[in-house]
């Protein structure tokens, strides 16, 4: 019978991260700086969305938990709709690695994700500003895209004049 942990479901878990951790103290001057990290150590929020097509246009669903209106930002640039979301939880501007202090409470382990994480899609370049309508409620950013069809170009005919 394996005895309940206080970190995780089963002992276990979480047994293995410090394996896959890069060592960069032991790494110094053997070449294995530059190695690429094999796992993150922290993982960022994917922005989990679910898109649907409808008569006049797309609705976007966003999840982000945890988030207030204010962390997100919806920008749309060259076609391209960006949302970007930014959380700040460390508190006295905590350096990367380095313990937190929250009213004189000491984390021993943090796995929320602080930082900023940002998803693009592409929604067209005749879309505007202000044809996109956005609400955020209860964790989920909903965003509207209207079906905007591009203008069709007509190509001008230009004869070169013969003379004769």
């Amino acid at each position: 019978m394996l005895m309940p942990s206080l970190f995780g479901e089963d002992f276990f878990d979480n047994f293995f991260d410090d394996f896959t951790r890069p060592v960069r103290s032991a790494a110094k001057g053997h070449g294995f700086a530059n190695m690429p990290q094999v796992l993150p150590q922290v993982q960022m929020p994917s922005m989990r969305t679910d898109i649907q097509e409808t008569a006049d246009g797309y609705e976007f669903d966003v999840e982000l938990p945890g988030y207030t209106k204010e962390d997100i930002t919806a920008e749309l640039k060259d076609g391209y709709l960006t949302i970007t979301a930014k959380k700040e939880t460390c508190e006295n501007n905590c350096a990367e690695g380095e313990e937190a202090v929250v009213d004189a409470k000491k984390y021993i382990r943090r796995e929320r994700y602080y930082g900023t994480c940002r998803r693009a899609f592409y929604v067209g370049e005749e879309v505007t500003q202000n044809d996109i309508k956005a609400k955020y409620d209860n964790g989920i950013l909903q965003l509207f895209v209207p079906k905007i069809e591009p203008a069709k170009v007509e190509e001008e005919k230009k004869f070169i004049n013969i003379e004769g």
